[in-house]
């Protein structure tokens, strides 16, 4: 018995001492560690200053200037490359109260883009539309107030002009549009609830997209995007990775008027072809083919009514033939005219493309200039035919 106590004792001994030597080493009874060396350990913060003193925290060590990842730095090379660009609109409506029968002041924004130092801002018609003042704010902060210089409903662009120093200006790379795919990498910059130039990135997620706007204009040929655009991006640049402006950010698809990641910009190629006119003319100087009315009879557009002395006329074209007729009654004989809609010419197609509807048509002839001409292929008595018209102007 004596011997049997002695012997448990120096199991409880030597149990003892085991276990106080895997506590200090940090082993497991498997032998794993299962916590650091005290050599690995950080050092632990203790303030150096006097009592009473705030002490500085400790600092991490520079970092390597490639520690951004590529994705990464060329989100910051398109922001440093274009964001002196982009502008913040204010402007400043008069509305009326019918109810109470008084006016007020109604506050608005959105975004531009620098075009050149002379001063010209590009952006959206619906942001300035109305504005009885509109003021540009630059990346310097500096804040000028902006004259319109032309607009176009139509396609949703206007240009405002700025009198500020050529050295405040930065003007944005325009890019080209037409070489776009579904799936590439894009930017945008705007000032989405007032907060300026913000950066969004996302992927372009269709082409050629059509949007009828909340003033029922309809915009044709959209970049559809994922970005996030929010009120007050509108009139802001869409870039590419290599900072080229590719678009101009127009409009969002929401119910509720947030980013619902579906956004739509204008091409820089309709961008290219409409804003010289504005800032020379004031307005988009379209063609014009001479016809007035057409019907859509389902198998192309047949001519309803020429412009008299008009270019569709002058080319030859034909429209419903009026046509003299007699009844008689009793002894008298009246005559009658009436209009024979089979002599008409049938539009099925336009620069070898099929044309389905008025807009088809409209399209191609608004994408030339006065003096180009338009290829119709009409189907006229029986047969098929090409007729070339030499576009007029819409002045």
């Amino acid at each position: 018995m004596r011997r049997s106590a002695t012997a448990l004792c120096f199991i409880s001994a030597l149990t003892g001492a085991l276990f106080a030597i895997w506590i200090k080493d940090g082993a497991n009874f498997f032998g794993t560690a299962t916590a650091q060396s005290p050599t690995t350990q950080p050092a632990p913060y203790t303030s150096t200053a006097p009592t009473g003193q705030l002490a500085p925290l400790p600092v991490a060590p520079p970092r390597p200037t490639s520690y951004l990842t590529a994705e990464e730095q060329t989100h910051v090379n398109v922001y440093e490359k274009a964001n002196r660009c982009a502008v913040h609109i204010n402007t400043k409506s008069i509305q009326t109260d019918s109810f109470f029968m008084r006016e007020y002041v109604s506050p608005g924004e959105g975004s531009g883009i620098v075009l050149d130092q002379r001063g010209h801002i590009l952006t959206n018609f619906h942001v300035i539309e109305d504005s009885a003042q509109i003021n540009v704010t630059l990346h310097t902060g500096s804040t000028y107030q902006a004259v319109p210089v032309g607009a176009d409903p139509t396609t949703d662009l206007a240009v405002v002009k700025i009198d500020a120093p050529a050295g405040e200006l930065f003007p944005a790379i325009l890019g080209d549009s037409t070489e776009l795919r579904v799936g590439q990498r894009v930017y945008a910059i705007g000032n989405p609830f007032g907060l300026e130039r913000t950066l969004a990135t996302g992927i372009i997620s269709s082409l050629n997209r059509s949007l009828t706007a909340e003033n029922r204009r309809k915009l044709k040929s959209l970049i559809q995007i994922d970005a996030d655009i929010n009120p007050g991006n509108s009139g802001g640049p869409l870039l590419d990775t290599s900072g080229q402006m590719i678009g101009l950010n127009t409009a969002i698809a929401s119910k509720g008027g947030d980013s619902a990641g579906v956004g739509f910009a204008i091409p820089s190629s309709t961008i290219r072809r409409v804003v010289p006119h504005l800032i020379a003319h004031g307005r988009l100087v379209r063609g014009d083919i001479g016809i007035s009315k057409v019907y859509n009879t389902g198998k192309g557009l047949l001519i309803a009514a020429l412009v008299e002395g008009g270019p569709a006329e002058r080319a030859g074209l034909r429209g419903p033939k009026i046509v003299v007729r007699e009844q008689r009654r009793g002894g008298y004989v009246y005559q009658y005219r009436t209009l024979d809609r089979k002599a008409a010419d049938l539009i099925i197609g336009a620069d070898r493309k099929k044309i389905e509807s008025a807009e088809d048509l409209l399209e191609i002839v608004e994408s030339k200039k006065p003096g180009e001409k338009v290829i119709l292929r009409i189907f006229r008595e029986g047969k098929l035919q090409d007729v070339a018209v030499t576009l007029g102007s819409d002045e």
